[in-house]
């Protein structure tokens, strides 16, 4: 019987060493970030057609969103290529730290683009880049405070 039947740890192989466990983890570390920005853009996906995509086709609109999702992992093998790469060259825990920052610099360009949206009241409320909503009644832009 082997170890692993028995349950008992086979004695002639060492466990893991420390650095070994910090690769382990920053690796795992590395797939969850990835995992999580794909699962919020499929569960937002909904939301993003009917914000970003034209309106009058929902299903045309979701299917665009979809294909964008899609794009996401088409490009995969070819960041992992090139990250891959730079992992070699200069360090995994750099490349790392670089893929993070990619990662949060594109989600927050994400958040900056301006989207149109019609409220029930036929205001058109426009996100800014700055994300301060600018607001007009029938295209005529409005510039007037509350007091």
């Amino acid at each position: 019987m082997t170890g692993v039947a028995t349950g008992i740890q086979d004695r002639n192989h060492p466990d893991f060493k420390p650095e070994e466990k910090r690769v382990i983890f920053a690796s795992s570390l590395g797939t969850v970030f990835e995992w999580y920005d794909f699962y919020l853009y499929a569960t937002l996906a909904p939301f993003f057609a009917a914000l970003f995509f034209p309106k009058g086709n929902e299903t045309a609109a979701l299917l665009s969103a979809f294909a964008t999702y899609a794009a996401g992992f088409l490009v995969r093998p070819f960041g992992a290529l090139v990250f891959g790469r730079i992992g070699d060259l200069v360090g995994r825990k750099y490349t790392f730290l670089i893929t993070i920052v990619v990662m949060g610099g594109s989600t927050r360009t994400a958040s900056l683009l301006p989207v149109i949206k019609v409220t029930a009241m036929g205001w058109n409320m426009r996100a800014s880049p700055s994300g301060v909503f600018e607001v007009s009644a029938n295209g005529i832009a409005s510039n007037t405070s509350t007091r």
